[in-house]
């Protein structure tokens, strides 16, 4: 019986020339720059908590519940966006959020009161980021690559990395010296930019173009994918109900819980107002948190390279342990200068930043196969809420006790619980770019 056109791929056209670089490296540069853009978003919160307070009198606090709101949608509308991917395409998909951004962004400049702060910084841009999240980096790895995964991931990843380079010292100078609005139209313009090259480079899948996913040999070519037809939500929930019946979803997710609450959350929102605690200039301290991105983007894409050749558990263990303790030491290094063991601290802690995205992906892909982008998007949900209740809670430590010293402890702690869960994961056998595609 002939198989299905759904189910073999059909190769290529020997008339068509093969092209000199693979299309899927142009799909992941757009990928990346997107990612970048992004980015931009993630690191105004925690540089305007200051102006913001100072103009409106809203407490860290209060301010931190619009940035919890941004970490929970950003994490909980990720399996929903690879869903949204799966069912109409990665294009639109990624169209639709960076004009999300833009408007939830570039609308701020009106807002009189906090509600505002949380439906546009909240909402808009939570929904926004959530699409151009570390589920869309799973879904674009899934379907163009079958070699070199570990390493795309990678490199993807660290251009959240690169958006905080890029943005974060901008941010801080031009709130500084022209206020906060100014940078909010900044980076909603930077979303508008990148749209073009979205719409003009990125493909759903390399069949569109008849080709092959990256990798993809003859002998075991990638499968098409078939038209999905059923409803995104209910695509998304089906595979939380049944990726949640395994141990390996609660500990993957448990341990990116503590990974969202001790850098996004905590680090990425709160770094910035507790160096300017202890007398740190405000442009200084933010320089020191783009120099964690500068310094992630080569731990995370070496991340990516050792995922490919060690067991991902222990490279999380390792990871989660060597986080802990540097965020345990912290509270001792902050100053009104950068003294040499700061500059330890932010090299150190740069190259752990997200270094556990990568292998976190490939545990996904080893045990769930074919829905691993929405089951990952899922466990990403739990690192943002993590991050959420990291954002607001160390906020309420300060109003409380005037200092972050037990939110950087608290947090070390829980990091050595994460080595924990990470050692916990059972083994997976390495599955055939067939099973995978085949679930």
């Amino acid at each position: 019986m002939p198989s299905s056109p759904l189910l073999r791929a059909p190769h290529p056209s020997p008339a068509r020339p093969r092209p000199r670089i693979h299309r899927a490296w142009w799909v992941a540069l757009a990928g990346f720059i997107a990612m970048v853009g992004a980015a931009g978003f993630r690191s105004v919160p925690g540089v305007l908590i200051g102006p913001l307070h100072d103009e409106f009198g809203w407490s860290h606090g209060t301010i931190g519940v619009a940035v919890s709101i941004n970490l929970v949608l950003y994490g909980l509308f990720s399996p929903f966006a690879a869903a949204l991917m799966d069912r109409f395409g990665i294009r639109p998909v990624l169209t639709v959020a960076l004009l999300l951004l833009a408007t939830g962004g570039g609308l701020t400049v009106f807002m009189t009161e906090v509600w505002h702060l949380w439906l546009l910084w909240g909402l808009l841009v939570g929904v926004g980021a959530g699409s151009i999240s570390m589920a869309f980096i799973a879904t674009l790895v899934n379907r163009w690559f079958v070699a070199r995964r570990g390493l795309v991931s990678g490199v993807l990843t660290a251009a959240g990395a690169a958006g905080q380079l890029i943005f974060l010292p901008a941010v801080a100078w031009l709130a500084t010296n022209y206020g906060w609005r100014l940078p909010a139209l900044f980076v909603a313009g930077t979303a508008l930019l990148v749209l073009p090259l979205v719409i003009y480079a990125v493909r759903d899948h390399p069949h569109e173009i008849g080709l092959e996913a990256f990798g993809a040999t003859e002998d075991e070519p990638t499968q098409a994918r078939a038209p999905r037809t059923g409803n995104a939500a209910t695509m998304a929930l089906s595979s939380l109900f049944e990726a949640a019946r395994t141990r390996t979803f609660w500990l993957l997710a448990g341990g990116f819980a503590v990974c969202g609450a001790s850098t996004n959350g905590l680090v990425g929102t709160h770094f910035v107002p507790a160096a300017h605690d202890h007398g740190m200039p405000l442009t200084a301290a933010a320089s020191l948190l783009a120099i964690v991105g500068v310094v992630d983007i080569i731990g995370t894409i070496g991340s990516g390279f050792l995922t490919d050749r060690i067991d991902p558990r222990i490279l999380l263990a390792v990871y989660y342990t060597l986080r802990g303790l540097s965020l345990m030491a912290l509270p001792a290094l902050f100053g009104p200068d950068v003294q040499p063991s700061m500059w330890a601290f932010i090299i150190f802690y740069g190259l752990d930043w997200v270094a556990t995205v990568p292998p976190t992906v490939a545990l996904c892909q080893h045990h769930f196969g074919e829905k691993a982008p929405m089951v990952f998007g899922w466990v990403f949900a739990s690192h943002q809420i993590g991050a959420a209740v990291a954002a607001t809670g160390a906020g309420l430590i300060r109003d409380i006790h005037g200092s972050y010293d037990f939110a950087w402890l608290g947090a070390g702690a829980l990091c050595l619980v994460a080595t924990a869960f990470s050692l916990l994961i059972p083994r997976a056998r390495q599955l055939t770019p067939q099973a995978v595609a085949a679930g």
